[in-house]
Parts: C-alpha cells; sequence; structure tokens
C-alpha cells in the first residue's frame, strides 16, 4: 500500500503572510469565539423554552443577538478572504466552508423573516433556530478542523525544509 498524498497546502507563503499580518485575522478570532459564546447561551434559552414555556421573550432575544453577530462574522469573514486570497467567498481553501455557511445564514435569515412576518408561533420559531444551530455546528467544526489542518501544515513545513536540505 502506498502513502498517501499530502494534501494540498491550505495557504501559499505568501497567503500565510498576508494572513498574519491582516487585522481582520485578528477580528475573526475575536468574533469566532464571541458568537459561539451567544449560541451556547441561546441555545440553553430556547431548550428551556421549549421544555417549560417559559422564557419566550429572552429565547428570541439571544436569537437575534447570534444572528447578529453572525452577519458581522461573515461580512468580516469575507473581507478576511478577500484580503488573504483576493477573493471575497469561496476561495478554493474554504469553497466548501463557504459554501455550508451560505446554508447557515440563510436559516438564520429565515427565523428573521418568520419572526418579522408572523408566520411561525414562538414553538415553531424556537426549532427553526435550533435547525440553524444544527448547521452552526457542522459549519463551525468545519472550521475548526481547517483550521487544525492549517496548523499541522505549518508544522510539517519545517521538517520537510530540513529534510530537503
Amino acid at each position: 500500500m502506498s502513502p498517501r498524498p499530502a494534501p494540498p497546502p491550505l495557504y501559499t507563503a505568501e497567503e500565510r503572510a498576508r494572513r498574519d499580518a491582516s487585522a481582520w485575522t485578528v477580528v475573526q478570532g475575536v468574533l469566532a469565539p464571541l458568537q459561539f459564546l451567544a449560541f451556547a447561551v441561546s441555545l440553553v434559552l430556547l431548550l428551556r423554552y421549549l421544555a417549560t414555556g417559559a422564557g419566550e421573550q429572552a429565547a428570541t432575544v439571544s436569537v437575534l443577538v447570534k444572528t447578529a453577530l453572525l452577519y458581522l462574522i461573515m461580512v468580516t469573514g469575507s473581507i478576511w478572504e478577500k484580503v488573504v486570497f483576493g477573493r471575497w467567498l469561496f476561495a478554493p481553501a474554504f469553497y466548501w466552508e463557504d459554501v455550508f455557511s451560505m446554508l447557515v445564514l440563510a436559516l438564520h435569515t429565515a427565523y428573521l423573516a418568520a419572526l418579522a412576518g408572523h408566520w411561525l408561533d414562538g414553538r415553531g420559531l424556537a426549532w427553526l433556530a435550533l435547525a440553524a444551530y444544527a448547521a452552526y455546528v457542522i459549519n463551525a467544526t468545519q472550521f475548526l478542523l481547517k483550521l487544525r489542518a492549517a496548523r499541522l501544515q505549518q508544522q510539517r513545513e519545517p521538517l520537510a525544509q530540513g529534510a530537503a536540505a
């Protein structure tokens, strides 16, 4: 059995330099855990509301906060991608993460539309928010795995350079 070829590098040396020099990298590093914290609090509030019927307004406000952070991280992430890869979205290195991000965004936007249009009752809205949150968890996992791959790639590079010398 032949060894599996190494995956293509996530960043070229130039892209890594732009990533490391960009203030947008720091912005993403702050917003991502902040959004996760908002998600965790909101998830608890949504589950409490669905289980007890209490706290509908708190659950709704929490989803609005989580959604606002999602929009903010999507806009700043798009700027980051433009700075690092020269594309606003769908750079090859993050193509599938961006595709799935569109689903996450669509579900959160559907929540806003259903809330504004009074298309669903409180329980329906809560279930829609949970569907959006399930997609968010999958998307966040995609990004965490990509970050891990980038770290592993960066760790392997000095070893490969040493072996080549």
